[in-house]
C-alpha cells in the first residue's frame, strides 16, 4: 500500500522533555570532553531496557535521566541541546515544539533557577530564528519534591507568562506524593494564564486522571493512558475537550503496555479525545516526534486520514499561536489532498 510521507504532514509536538530531548550523539561527545564516564546502557547498549512499573524500576530510569543531566555544564551546551531538539522536529514536520523543563535541576550549575529559565527562553528564541520551527517552553515542577518548591516554579513561570514561557507542568514518579498539594502551585499558574499540563494516569491508574482534573484544573495530560480503564474518565475527558499527550515509544519501554497494538490511541479517538503524540525522551527511548506516528501506521493499522487527524489534535490542543495552526491545519488538508507515494 502506497503511503504519504509523515515528515511532510504538520504537526505540533506536546510532550518533549528536556534533557531528553537530547541526540545520543551529543550525549557521547559531551561525556567525552569532560571526562564523565557514562553506563553501558547509554552507550553500546544504547537505548537502554527500561521497566518502571516498580519503584526500582523508575530509580534506574531516573538515575539515567540524571547521569544525562550532568553532561550540559555550559550555555552553549544547553544552546545546542534546544537547537538540535528544534532540528530534530522540524524534520520530523513539527511546526510546533513546546519542550518541558524543571529549571530547578539546573540551577547549581547555571546560576540559580531564574538565570537558567532566561537561558533555556533565549536559547529557544534562537533555534525558531534559525529552523523555522515555533517553540515555547513549559515549566514543570518535580513531584518527589516538596509542594512548595513546586509553588516557587509556578511563580517563575508566571514571572514569563507570554515571554516564552505558556505552561505549567507536573513530572516525576506519578506514585511519589499527593497530586492534591500541587493544587496551590497550579492555582498561581492558572491566575498568570498559562496552559495547565500534568503527568497523569501513565503509573497510576484512571483515579489519578481525576484527580489531576479536580486538583490541578489540568487543560492537558501528559499520558493519560490509564484513563482508557474507566468509561467514566474517558466521558469527561472527551466532554470537558482535555487532550492527551500520548507517547507509545515510552509506554511500551516502561512496562506501562506489553506492546504497542495496546496503546489505547483508537480507543480514545472513538471517544471523541484529542490525542497528540509525543516523543517523550528520545535519548532514552531511542524515539522521535515521527517515530510515533510511524508505528501508529505499522502496528495500529492507522490509514492516512487517520495520521491526519491525529496532526490536527496536536495543533489544536497546543498553545501555538492562532495564526501558525491555521496555516498547519491547511497545510493538513494539502498533505491529505496529495497523492501517495510508492510503497
Amino acid at each position: 500500500m502506497s503511503h504519504r510521507v509523515i515528515s511532510s504532514l504538520p504537526k505540533a509536538h506536546l510532550h518533549l522533555h528536556f534533557t531528553g530531548s537530547m541526540r545520543h550523539g551529543t550525549l557521547l561527545e559531551l561525556a567525552a570532553r569532560d571526562g564523565v564516564r557514562l553506563p553501558a546502557s547509554l552507550v553500546e547498549d544504547w537505548p537502554p531496557q527500561l521497566i518502571a512499573t516498580d519503584e526500582k524500576g523508575w530509580f534506574r530510569f531516573q538515575r539515567l535521566y540524571d547521569v544525562a543531566r550532568s553532561v550540559l555544564r555550559t550555555e552553549e551546551d544547553i544552546r545546542r541541546l534546544v537547537r538540535e531538539a528544534a532540528e530534530d522536529d522540524a524534520r520530523d514536520g513539527a511546526v510546533w515544539t513546546e519542550i518541558q523543563v524543571d529549571p530547578s535541576g539546573y540551577a547549581g550549575t547555571f546560576g540559580g533557577i531564574t538565570a537558567f529559565t532566561e537561558l533555556v527562553i533565549d536559547a529557544v528564541r534562537e533555534a525558531t530564528a534559525r529552523t523555522g520551527l515555533g517553540m515555547g517552553v513549559v515549566v514543570a515542577a518535580n513531584r518527589t519534591r516538596h509542594p512548595l518548591d513546586a509553588r516557587t516554579l509556578a511563580r517563575l513561570a508566571a514571572q514569563y507568562a507570554g515571554r516564552g514561557v505558556l505552561g505549567f507542568g507536573l513530572s516525576n514518579d506519578e506514585r511519589r506524593g499527593d497530586t492534591t498539594e500541587f493544587a496551590a502551585a497550579f492555582a498561581i499558574a492558572d491566575r498568570a494564564g498559562l496552559r495547565l499540563v500534568p503527568h497523569a494516569g501513565e503509573l497510576l491508574g484512571p483515579a489519578n486522571v481525576t484527580t489531576a482534573l479536580d486538583a490541578l484544573h489540568a487543560h492537558r495530560l501528559g499520558h493519560g493512558v490509564r484513563s482508557a480503564e474507566d468509561p467514566r474518565v474517558l466521558d469527561r475527558l472527551a466532554t470537558s475537550g482535555v487532550a492527551l499527550e500520548v507517547c507509545p515509544v515510552s509506554n511500551v519501554s516502561l512496562g506501562v503496555y506489553a506492546t504497542l497494538e495496546e496503546v489505547p490511541v483508537r480507543t480514545f479517538m472513538d471517544a471523541g479525545i484529542d490525542v497528540a503524540l509525543g516523543a517523550d525522551d528520545p535519548l532514552l527511548f531511542g524515539s522521535s516526534l515521527g517515530g510515533q506516528y510511524a508505528l501508529m501506521r505499522a502496528a495500529q493499522d492507522f490509514a492516512d486520514l487517520d495520521l491526519a487527524e491525529l496532526a490536527r489534535m496536536s495543533l489544536r490542543a497546543s498553545a501555538a499561536p492562532t495564526g501558525l495552526v491555521q496555516d498547519a491545519l491547511a497545510g493538513v488538508d494539502s498533505w491529505l489532498a496529495s497523492p501517495p507515494g510508492p510503497a
